[in-house]
């Protein structure tokens, strides 16, 4: 009977070639020289009955892993007539090495060029008969999960057993003998110079993971961990902000009004009502995105991420993800732009465009600014946390819903690795540069976007000359109230319609249009907006915020990431029907309710 080495490397589909070939007739056994079991099956190959030997997967059959020396004792000590090497065919220029490397033991090969739909996908060619003729093995194209070739190359792979000479187990030794050699200085370095315990005691990695990992238990965890978080940021953030507004109070009552007093009236509203009033408003919201990617940094470092990756990779894939997906979903909290680049990490166009989708939709640091603003002034310290954490939620909801409506249009196949580092304490040095970090990119953010987009509100509201700042015969009243068919039923009034058209440059920009359409700043900004709107309004104005177009920076980054115009102008359109749809349908049914 002959014997065939299945061989390839970690995630080529080798297993599944393996369970095509061998149905239900698979068994485990042990081999003389082989520490571990392996999975071997009885087929035919055209004439021949062999037995097909599903090896671990190697990325160098000269490597020294526990698997990579489990394959090179297994062909050093038992009889192999013929190696099929599986490679993806889709990942071919970093495969090819354990093919050259398998040749060169002497043993017959063959090649199973493994995925060659998926290949073909990416737009990568094979010319398996050149591809052949350059490593001197016959070489297939298959489709391991679908059937596809395996019959044609079953054929090619009886014809190497015809053509297999007896077995040269001399040369085959001759050809590991420097391996051998270093597996054994390894085991007297090892010998001589640690000391490694006969049981290693359970690590704290595993007694943590078994919680939080848990199949129940795992994700209501990882949302009450985030709603602790967010809990942290707004009761430790809030005494923050209320003392930096008191000090721009002072600085604007004690010094900036009697500088300008002898101004004109024109220019001094613009510096304060316009200028200042924006930029200290903003300003305001350096202690929160200190506070949150102070929390965020720590969850990032203390390894606790990577689980939340593969614990959601169940869920992920059903909706065409992966727990990449709800990694840069994660980062997307910080910062859409940097979660958009982070995408180049999918080597499958489909599973990266639609991750792409679904990023602007997570509530970004900007969004938080403004929630965090409206919770403080539309519901009492009690109520607001819980506000924020439903629109975490809520931001979940859409990206879920988004995934579910476009999986289909980007389906991906592309399998999903993730290495689950550690647990860490995370050190104050690194936390503090993430948060230093985070406020270095939004004040840059502030004196480009925000500064423009500020004065760009505040022309708004007081042109043309002798209209009422922010009253209905400005430029702002003119597009607020064209605006109204559309918003009204929201119950977005033309005010906060002005804010959310200056919220597209950037989120910040909400806030300081807040402060320049109302006339006011600090605590009397609140009480104009709790007067201005009842808390239905105010929330369905938070779920159109959340989920409406995103800012120019993400939008500009869509279109160089995707390099298509077409998919930039969805990502645009689907995102502002979606929040339309939502608030809709939210206020319209708080309102049947009788609230």
């Amino acid at each position: 009977m002959k014997r065939i080495a299945l061989v390839g490397m970690p995630n080529t589909g080798k297993s599944t070639l393996f369970n095509r070939l061998t149905g239900a007739h698979a068994r485990v056994g042990n081999w003389p020289g082989v520490t571990v079991d392996l999975a071997s099956a009885r087929l035919p190959v055209g004439p021949h009955l062999a037995e097909l030997v599903d090896l671990p997967g190697l990325y160098d059959l000269h490597g020294f892993s526990d698997d990579e020396m489990v394959v090179r004792h297994f062909v050093e000590s038992t009889r192999v007539d013929a190696v099929a090497v599986v490679l993806n065919a889709s990942q071919i220029d970093r495969q090819l090495a354990l093919a050259l490397q398998v040749r060169a033991l002497g043993i017959p090969a063959m090649v199973f060029l493994n995925m060659s739909d998926e290949a073909r996908r990416f737009g990568v060619e094979i010319d398996a008969g050149r591809l052949s003729a350059g490593l001197g093995l016959p070489v297939a194209a298959v489709s391991a999960r679908f059937g596809t070739g395996v019959p044609e190359a079953m054929a090619r792979l009886a014809k190497v057993l015809d053509d297999a000479p007896a077995p040269r187990e001399a040369s085959i030794r001759e050809a590991l003998a420097e391996d051998h050699r270093r597996e054994e200085e390894i085991e007297s370095l090892v010998k001589s110079a640690v000391v490694i315990p006969e049981r290693l005691s359970e690590q704290a990695s595993d007694r943590i993971d078994r919680v939080v990992l848990h199949p129940w238990l795992g994700l209501p965890l990882f949302f009450l961990a985030m709603l602790a978080v967010f809990q942290a940021v707004f009761l430790l953030s809030t005494p923050l902000q209320d003392g930096l507004r008191e000090i721009f109070d002072a600085v604007r009552s004690a010094a900036l009004e009697p500088l300008l007093a002898p101004a004109p009236e024109v220019l001094r509203g613009f510096l304060l009502d316009g200028v200042w009033a924006g930029l200290s408003t903003v300003g305001a919201f350096v202690p929160v995105i200190v506070v949150f990617f102070f929390f965020l940094a720590a969850v990032e470092d203390s390894g606790y991420l990577s689980r939340a990756a593969f614990l959601t990779d169940s869920l992920m894939a059903r909706l065409g993800l992966d727990g990449r997906s709800f990694v840069m979903l994660i980062m997307g909290f910080g910062c859409n732009v940097p979660a958009l680049m982070g995408t180049r990490v999918m080597r499958d166009r489909a599973m990266r465009l639609l991750s792409m989708l679904t990023i602007p939709l997570s509530l970004c640091s900007a969004r938080l600014q403004v929630f965090v603003f409206l919770a403080a002034a539309m519901f009492s310290p009690a109520r607001a946390p819980w506000v924020l954490f439903g629109l975490y939620l809520a931001s979940f909801a859409s990206v879920i819903v988004t995934a579910l409506v476009f999986r289909r249009r980007f389906a991906s196949r592309e399998p999903f690795v993730i290495e689950l580092p550690p647990y860490r304490l995370p050190t104050l040095r690194q936390v503090w540069m993430r948060g230093w970090l985070e406020v270095k990119h939004f004040l840059r953010r502030a004196t480009t976007f925000i500064f423009v987009g500020v004065i760009a509100v505040w022309l708004l509201t007081h042109l043309p000359a002798g209209a009422a700042p922010a009253g209905p015969d400005t430029w702002a009243g003119w597009i607020g109230h064209a605006l109204q068919p559309v918003l009204g039923p929201l119950g977005i009034d033309d005010k906060l319609a002005v804010a959310l058209i200056f919220g597209f440059v950037a989120k910040e920009i909400v806030i300081g249009a807040f402060a320049v359409i109302y006339g006011a700043e600090g605590n009397a900004l609140a009480a104009s907006l709790a007067h201005s709107m009842d808390w239905v309004a105010a929330t369905s104005f938070m779920l159109f915020t959340l989920i409406y177009t995103p800012c120019l920076s993400t939008v500009a980054t869509l279109r160089s990431e995707s390099r298509s115009l077409s998919f930039t102008a969805l990502a645009v359109a689907w995102p502002l029907a979606l929040a339309w749809a939502a608030s809709f349908a939210f206020y319209q049914g708080m309102r049947a309710l009788g609230f």
